[in-house]
């Protein structure tokens, strides 16, 4: 990030961004809302199995593949023209969404509001970058969008149970309309235009290649997680890659890429983004043991789930102003790598979780662990932003989102592997190897072992609930061991390699202008 302080911005500039975290809560929100929903939308629209894998799916990869190619577009076109138009096409389809009559309609209205998400995200994060001038502002904003986008995931689950209590499923999407047309409304009085004035002409082929490499990638990656090694997935994923070979490729011969690989191998934005990757494969990773562990394990509802998992919130609340505060006085790799190390400690403490440890034992080392990632996170996107320049701040934005989706991907298929192996051996060892009805799902997951109890003696459902809880537990600590190992390799990634990374002024072709001047002239006429 550059030393040199910028213009600070005014009370209009923090008005501004309060408007735009509301569509960034709401979007990272729409992730996981439809996780109560989907058992009333199954009755009143009755999806098959892999329409409802689609339904919940759709929006995730649709998002992800479309951040790069909306990055770019928004440094062409307008990044306030982009979160207008992104605002329109969520609220639109938010309606659409909650009046959808069938599966395929609700499927093909959730690809749209993915469309509407990906214009969004990046857009916001890039037009931090063009408000907030001055470095330690930038970085108190950077750390408000972090801690907005990261609470509002766990949010979704619990604003969709309370209003399920209620209201029919399609109130889970309509609860996004006022606050797209509040951002319509206010964001052409509050937000100046932001454009490049040298972006050159929008590459189709390179946002179809984008598009195809991340999609088949990540889905590739999901389908492992979820169902194991199979040759189709693997076939899925190599394509991707081929994809993204060629996408790679491609833009080294562009004179206006989408994406600037200059830009991505200076330590101070590839650093940061790999960081961001290695932070979201341990909060992705783990996220998904402890929801099981609360709700089959501790034997919670949902819903009673869903509101302890707010709690790790509190570590986020304490640790994330406080390494931004730190960073201020110290090399903010130091602080990045110390907020690594206690998520290290804090998957650590999982790894000493029993079947029947107490309810704060959990919450405490989920609390440890999410504080320091969440903290390092935003050091991490602070210094990623400020090392782009001005005009490219939305294909960067776009990029740093896309490792962390990437990273998601890979912490499920990972640590969901190390899960399920611990489980199925520990499974194989305590069950007798004959007799036991339904014995392939008793030992291939906990939620199968959970079903196949409901059909057994219930003496024999004793056992196998009580060998399945105590598999998963283990296996989980296994992958919380496996967390720390990323977390541990993470801080020394930080510490060797970004010590003094944003401490050098960024090489410009042209000199970086005012904010006034960014007002007039980046907007372009008739604003």
């Amino acid at each position: 990030m550059e030393n040199t302080p910028g213009p600070r911005a005014g009370r209009k500039e923090w008005i501004a961004l309060g408007v735009l975290m509301l569509p960034l809560l709401l979007v990272s929100m729409d992730i996981s809302v439809l996780y109560f929903a989907i058992p009333f939308i199954s009755q009143d629209l009755e999806p098959s199995a892999t329409q409802q894998l689609w339904i919940l799916d759709m929006y995730g990869f649709v998002l992800a593949g479309l951040l790069i190619t909306m990055g770019a577009l928004g440094d062409r076109i307008g990044r306030r023209a982009l979160v207008l138009g992104g605002a329109a096409v969520f609220g639109a389809a938010s309606v659409a969404a909650a009046y959808a009559h069938s599966a395929e309609t609700l499927i093909a209205v959730r690809a749209l509001l993915g469309l509407g998400g990906a214009a969004l995200m990046p857009s916001t994060l890039a037009l931090i970058r063009n408000l907030f001038r001055d470095a330690k502002q930038r970085g108190r904003a950077v750390t408000v969008w972090t801690a907005v986008m990261t609470t509002g995931i766990s949010l979704g689950p619990v604003v969709s149970g309370l209003l399920l209590e209620h209201f029919w499923w399609g109130s889970v999407f309509l609860i996004n309309l006022p606050a797209m047309v509040l951002l319509l409304a206010l964001v052409p009085f509050l937000v100046p235009e932001f454009r490049s004035p040298q972006s050159g002409r929008f590459d189709l082929l390179s946002a179809a290649l984008s598009l195809s490499a991340l999609l088949t990638v990540i889905h590739g990656i999901k389908e492992l997680a979820s169902h194991g090694y199979a040759p189709l997935p693997a076939l899925t994923i190599t394509v991707g890659l081929v994809l993204g070979f060629v996408f790679v490729r491609r833009q080294q011969r562009l004179t206006h890429p989408m994406i600037d690989l200059g830009l991505l191998r200076r330590r101070a934005f590839g650093g940061p983004v790999f960081a961001n990757l290695l932070a979201m494969f341990a909060t992705v990773g783990m996220a998904v043991f402890l929801t099981q562990y609360l709700q089959s394990v501790l034997s919670m509802s949902p819903f009673e789930a869903a509101l302890w998992s707010l709690v790790p919130a509190a570590g986020v609340a304490v640790m994330a102003p406080a390494g931004a505060a730190l960073a201020q006085r110290t090399d903010r790799a130091y602080v990045m790598g110390g907020g690594f190390a206690v998520s290290a400690c804090g998957f650590l403490w999982l790894t000493q979780i029993r079947t029947d440890s107490p309810l704060w034992f959990t919450l405490v080392g989920a609390s440890v662990y999410a504080g320091g990632l969440v903290a390092a996170m935003t050091l991490a996107n602070e210094l990623a932003l400020g090392a782009a320049p001005p005009e490219r701040a939305g294909s960067a934005a776009a990029v740093l989102e896309s490792g962390q989706e990437l990273g998601g991907a890979l912490g499920m298929a990972i640590l969901g592997s190390i899960g399920a192996a611990v489980y199925s051996r520990d499974m194989t060892d305590a069950l007798p190897p004959t007799g036991l009805p339904h014995a392939e799902a008793v030992r291939e997951t906990l939620g199968g072992a959970t079903a196949s109890a409901d059909q057994l003696p219930a003496a024999t459902a004793d056992t196998v609930l009580t060998a399945a809880r105590e598999a998963f537990t283990h296996g989980m600590g296994f992958a919380a061991l496996g967390a720390a190992v990323v977390m541990a390799g993470a801080a020394l990634f930080s510490l060797v390699l970004l010590r003094g990374a944003g401490t050098a002024k960024r090489p410009a072709k042209h000199p970086e202008p005012s904010a006034a001047a960014l007002h007039g002239q980046l907007s372009g006429p008739g604003r």
